[in-house]
């Protein structure tokens, strides 16, 4: 996930980019006393908006933006105690650093300064990128489907296709999805007659320069849009349209179809092109979410820059472990006022192949560090009671594990017996009889044409030059598109969350406040989970995966399933299904 490229991976390869994208990703700030520095300020629950303005002020803090929904606020500060000072007003609960990281330049990508990538995603492409002129997935469905309907296994398996749920319930219009994610490509053919510009909003900003005035990824006339306050219909990273199409790529003879093919999907971006996704834009889209009747959102990622957030691992410091406390404090805050507003919250479980009801090892955190050439450092013997990975572990979130082509849990997804929720397809490229590499078994959707232009995967004449993107046209050959398999609990995640919207849109009521629908979040959680068909652990329960890399090495690991048939940490209540879910 960013998209989980924010989650940590797992396999050889999957531990070694995550290791280099634990270390600093662009220059220190410096924290030097005159140097300003931003921090997301948690206030007092119950504190008047008068006492919580004179405590920054009296912390030596100036506000520059609040959300008075939640009590959080984004302050600017010249004060190197800041924190500090601001722990000793009583109406402050408590502080985190607020961070832009733009992406690193490719002359700066070293092993100690490497893009924040997701390796599990990122294994989708490793082997496939000199396969000029390979086309999958062209065409070959029935008339009635989309021209890649038979490539997407994954609909196939939670029953979201023409013979099934498309057949009874497509979802609505008015129905909104937000997707909190990288952005969305609103202009992709396969995405905008669904979008809503009008509502979506982009809550995070690529800033080029760091603290000490020097670039962190070039002038931001060299961004793709010419811009660091982008659109909010861009993305310049790709997973966010990837999610956005899995849950509505509509029914218009391009390409693919989503869970939910006519419900409305709207922009919530909080992820910068870095991948990197920070507490105070997660905290506003959330908020917006409830404000604005967006129905369900999907959350594909974790909060930067804890994987694990802990409120008292004694290899953290003191100001380390109250920065953990303020995001799991601020984020449940507005978690909760989303959800009570009606928003059904979905996130994925995670990439990194770990029982997360275990005691665990966290080697990725911070996974941004302010010190040059400080990296991460390992935290040994995670109490799973007191470390919370935010969002996935937070309160009142479905959590979602994935799957591959033949229904096992795929190698690298996340599990836990009272950790996952539900199961759903994210891919699985060595769910195979011989244990190797098939990208065809990831998960085909959307793919901004700008990324793929910008990074050589499609030639002058617009065709493919890599087997991990696939072109698809209208049968005229007027409109085309273009589409990349990945794979991830991110793209399990929305799958779950397409569900989610065909119950709202199936069950739900006018809303007379917000207009659309409203389905209070409780009940679509639980239509969800019954609804889910049940899938016992592996037998023996401990299963072990190998893996057959494309160099030649062979890669086993063994993970345990507990639980029963209903309820297991493998598929949690069992795997969504799309046609279950409108009582079919």
């Amino acid at each position: 996930m960013p998209r989980f490229r924010s989650i940590a991976a797992t396999s050889a390869l999957a531990l070694a980019i995550t290791a280099l994208a634990a270390a600093p990703a662009a220059v220190a700030t410096d924290t030097s006393e005159g140097a300003e520095q931003e921090y997301v300020v948690l206030f007092t629950e119950g504190a008047s908006t008068a006492d919580a303005r004179a405590a920054v002020a009296a912390a030596g803090g100036t506000i520059v933006s609040e959300n008075t929904d939640v009590g959080v606020a984004t302050v600017a500060t010249t004060n190197a105690e800041f924190a500090a000072d601001a722990a000793a007003q009583g109406a402050i609960q408590g502080t985190a650093q607020n961070r832009v990281i733009g992406d690193v330049p490719e002359d700066k990508a070293s092993d100690e300064q490497i893009r924040k990538a997701d390796a599990v995603e990122e294994e989708t492409k490793v082997a496939g990128a000199n396969a000029k002129g390979s086309k999958p997935g062209q065409g070959g469905g029935a008339a009635k489907n989309e021209p890649l309907a038979s490539y997407q296994w994954d609909m196939q398996q939670i029953g979201a296709t023409a013979d099934g749920s498309y057949k009874y319930e497509k979802g609505s219009k008015q129905v909104r999805v937000g997707i909190i994610d990288t952005g969305v490509d609103g202009s992709h053919p396969d995405i905008a007659p669904n979008f809503d510009a009008k509502l979506s909003r982009n809550f995070t900003t690529d800033i080029p320069f760091d603290a000490n005035g020097g670039y962190i990824d070039g002038p931001c006339e060299d961004e793709p849009d010419q811009s660091c306050s982008d659109p909010a219909d861009v993305d310049e990273d790709g997973h966010g349209t990837h999610v956005a199409s899995t849950i509505g790529a509509p029914i218009n003879g391009i390409g693919i179809a989503g869970v939910a093919p006519n419900v409305t999907l709207v922009n919530l971006r909080a992820g910068q092109d870095s991948g990197y996704f920070f507490l105070q834009p997660s905290v506003d889209a959330l908020t917006y979410a409830g404000r604005t009747g967006i129905d369900v959102v999907n959350m594909s990622y974790y909060v930067d820059p804890w994987l694990f957030n802990c409120a008292s691992h004694p290899a953290d410091s003191p100001e380390d472990q109250q920065e953990q406390q303020t995001i799991v404090a601020a984020m449940q805050r507005a978690l909760d006022f989303a959800r009570n507003r009606g928003v059904t919250l979905v996130a994925a479980a995670g990439n990194e192949a770990s029982d997360y009801t275990k005691v665990l090892s966290d080697a990725t955190s911070p996974d941004f560090a302010d010190v040059p050439g400080e990296a991460a450092y390992v935290r040994d013997l995670l109490d799973p009671a007191s470390c919370v990975s935010v969002p996935s572990e937070s309160r009142g979130v479905i959590s979602v594990s994935s799957t591959g082509v033949s229904k096992r849990k795929a190698y690298y997804s996340n599990y836990g017996n009272g950790y996952i929720d539900v199961a759903a397809p994210g891919g699985d490229v060595y769910d195979t009889a011989t244990n190797t590499r098939d990208i065809s078994k990831a998960i085909l959707a959307a793919y901004p044409k700008s990324l793929a232009e910008a990074n050589g995967e499609i030639d002058e004449n617009g065709e493919p030059t890599v087997e991990y993107v696939v072109k698809s046209c209208d049968k005229n050959g007027k409109s085309c598109a273009y589409y990349q398999y990945l794979q991830g609990t991110s793209m399990a995640s929305p799958h779950a969350a397409g569900v989610a919207a065909l119950i709202v849109s199936k069950y739900g009521l006018p809303d007379v406040v917000r207009g659309g629908k409203y389905l209070p979040a409780q009940v679509v959680e639980q239509v969800l989970l019954r609804s889910a068909v049940d899938t016992a652990c592996p037998t023996p329960p401990a299963f072990t995966y190998t893996r057959i890399t494309p160099a030649g090495a062979t890669i086993t690991a063994t993970h345990t399933c507990e639980g029963g048939t209903s309820k297991n940490g493998f598929y949690g209540d069992g795997i969504v299904n799309a046609l279950r879910a409108i009582g079919r």
